[in-house]
């Protein structure tokens, strides 16, 4: 029966990896048509390039980038000042809203402290700061950082407070017939309980604080991917208009298949 069971369970995994790869293919099919389909819009339809670039005209301008950089500086120079400020304020984000969250979905007198608060910042998009931003910290990396942090914080706190509210009673009341003290109940029931809502509260703080890092080099920024698009803007470079855009789209879905991939590694038990 064992090995029975062993087979069944092997011929599962092969067809789940199998399934994988095919929509894998898929995607990379679309990645393909959508190349293809753009080749042949800007062609067939004689588009300027001050509209749309073609991909021949942006496989020549990325080869000019990663010669002779933008602006006097490397392109991976602007991707990494744009990646530290995004993950800075991330971290930051993620490594304070976590516990707050996490306190406030277990204690209903401190989520009624906190609530209002959050509450009205919620609506609030966090470019309208940046004028406080300049105001208060300069035009230094300070406040880019902080845009970034206030935007990542209030996705994570929230979702963390959700993930603790959600545990079901029903568990708490079977570690507590178990004998679980409250701090192994906490670390034992309840955080595991929680942490696919803070898994999902850690992901929409990337993809919103990556998005941010464009607004956030609005504030005098001499470098990074939301410099090279503010200042292509204005010069009418749009092939770099373009390409920043691009760059900053495909960084994007590469944090997220990391924090994707971590998911499914401390998430094991969901079997997903």
């Amino acid at each position: 029966m064992s090995g029975a069971g062993s087979g069944r369970w092997e011929l599962g995994d092969v067809r789940a990896k199998a399934a994988n790869y095919k929509y894998a293919a898929i995607s990379a099919l679309t990645v393909v048509a959508l190349l293809v389909l753009w080749a042949i819009v800007t062609s067939v339809f004689s588009i300027s390039h001050l509209v749309l670039p073609s991909p021949r005209v942006m496989l020549e301008e990325i080869t000019n980038l990663l010669r002779i950089g933008y602006s006097g500086k490397a392109l991976h120079v602007h991707v990494i000042a744009s990646l530290l400020r995004s993950l800075t304020g991330l971290i930051a984000g993620i490594v304070l809203a976590v516990p707050v969250g996490l306190l406030m979905g277990y204690s209903r007198t401190f989520n009624a402290v906190l609530l209002p608060i959050f509450g009205f910042f919620r609506p609030i998009p966090p470019i309208a700061f940046i004028p406080l931003m300049i105001l208060w910290f300069g035009i230094g990396e300070l406040g880019k950082v902080l845009l970034i942090f206030a935007a990542s914080f209030n996705y994570t706190v929230l979702n963390s407070a959700a993930g603790m509210r959600s545990v079901p009673e029903q568990l708490i009341r079977a570690g507590i017939n178990l004998g679980l003290t409250r701090r192994q109940l906490f670390l034992s029931v309840m955080l595991p309980a929680a942490m696919p809502h803070i898994f999902t509260g850690i992901k929409i703080s990337t993809a919103v604080s990556w998005a941010i890092v464009v607004a956030a080099e609005l504030i005098a920024g001499q470098e990074g991917l939301g410099f090279i698009i503010m200042d292509a803007g204005t010069f009418f470079r749009i092939a770099d208009v373009f390409l920043g855009i691009i760059i900053v789209g495909a960084i994007g879905v590469s944090l997220e298949i990391m924090i994707s991939s971590l998911e499914r590694r401390v998430l094991h038990w969901q079997a997903k």
